[in-house]
């Protein structure tokens, strides 16, 4: 007779603090880390912007003075802590790993699945239409076409989204 082991996952998911990735959170626990009891690994990513350079007319970029770039830095620093600790109290009780890394959150997301041998990303939509997306990007969109693993996005049905 065959026992059936359940594999330890790893599953990436993607927060921010916009209300769309803490409801893909929430579906994830719900519908896909359902047992308590399960040692599959919930591995939190926030993908902090990278430091602003600006570009003048004639080329040369130039930098904010530390004071502005410390502050900059301690406001992001800030943001992504309490993203962070938002997501940890959702996942009570399931074994939870976080992450903050630097840069745009489509190459970081792709990155860090790769490196750590995810087994699934989670990401939440915007739900941006299609003119919105040609000009901002879409990281599900891109995260779909790049990473090297299942990429489940989970859109907020609208009654939820509109609600909020």
């Amino acid at each position: 007779m065959a026992v059936c082991v359940a594999k330890e996952r790893k599953i990436l998911v993607a927060v921010d603090e916009g209300q769309e990735s803490m409801y893909a959170l929430s579906w994830c626990l719900n519908n896909i880390l359902v047992s308590h009891n399960s040692k599959d690994t919930l591995i939190l990513l926030y993908a902090k912007p990278p430091r602003p350079v600006y570009t003048g007319i004639d080329g040369t970029g130039y930098m904010f003075s530390p004071d502005i770039m410390a502050t900059m830095d301690r406001y992001t620093n800030e943001l992504a802590e309490s993203v962070m600790e938002k997501a940890k109290r959702l996942c009570k009780e399931v074994k939870v790993e976080t992450r903050v890394e630097c840069g745009d959150p489509r190459d970081v997301i792709c990155q860090v699945a790769e490196k750590l041998g995810v087994d699934m990303v989670v990401l939440g939509s915007h739900g941006y239409g299609l003119i919105k997306r040609a000009f901002l990007g879409s990281v599900s969109n891109h995260c779909a076409q790049k990473a090297n693993c299942p990429v489940l996005i989970v859109k907020r049905p609208k009654s939820i989204a509109h609600d909020k």
